[in-house]
């Protein structure tokens, strides 16, 4: 969280407009776990859930009814849906899937675990089967959705892989998919934001030289 401790250093999110980045966006999705968590499970310990800890803190964000989660979670998607774009049923997928998964705070750490497994299947999938891809430009972004889609579609669904190792990574990853109950739209979105800000990232340094 070093990286949401530099983005709101200023502290006042609302006056200073960060660049985005794939990192900051991973740990503000993570923020909203730890939100969503607090709230259904009624954690009242903040130390259960350090990344929420530091985005109230940094952002002064006052505990809303004696409850905590209820405001982070508010403001932590309004972040989002302002500065990533993402719309009301991405947030949705996430109530959900916390909801099940979660029924006690002894499944918080078994959840992360659970969607970092994913993550990691997931992105080293991605670099792999759209290594091409990653050449259009950040202009062409309904083009770069287009082709996002179509591939995490091909993960999802597709059974004749020539290549063992992608066949396994997407066995793996769709076993995650139904643990955690994310839908294949979820999944798109969420790596095309990845995938456009880490282009954007690549694009800066290239552009400054």
């Amino acid at each position: 969280m070093n990286l949401i401790s530099k983005w709101f250093k200023k502290g006042n999110r609302d006056d200073e407009s960060p660049k985005a980045s794939t990192e900051e966006f991973v740990s503000l999705v993570k923020v909203y776990f730890q939100a969503v968590m607090a709230v259904n499970l009624g954690i009242t310990n903040i130390n259960f859930v350090p990344d929420l800890a530091l985005f109230k803190r940094l952002l002064k964000v006052p505990t809303q009814n004696n409850k905590l989660g209820v405001a982070e979670k508010s403001r932590v998607r309004k972040i989002l849906m302002q500065d990533y774009g993402l719309a009301e049923s991405f947030f949705k997928e996430i109530d959900a899937s916390v909801k099940k998964n979660c029924k006690t705070q002894n499944d918080i750490k078994s959840y992360y675990i659970v969607f970092q497994g994913f993550c990691n299947d997931l992105f080293t999938l991605i670099g792999n089967l759209m290594q091409w891809k990653m050449q259009v430009p950040v202009l062409l972004k309904k083009l770069l959705h287009n082709m996002t889609s179509k591939t995490i579609h091909q993960i999802v669904t597709k059974t004749d892989w020539k290549d063992e190792s992608v066949r396994k990574k997407t066995i793996a990853i769709r076993q995650y998919k139904k643990t955690l109950g994310y839908s294949e739209e979820w999944i798109t979105e969420f790596v095309y934001t990845i995938v456009l800000l880490a282009k954007k990232e690549k694009r800066k340094p290239e552009e400054e030289k």
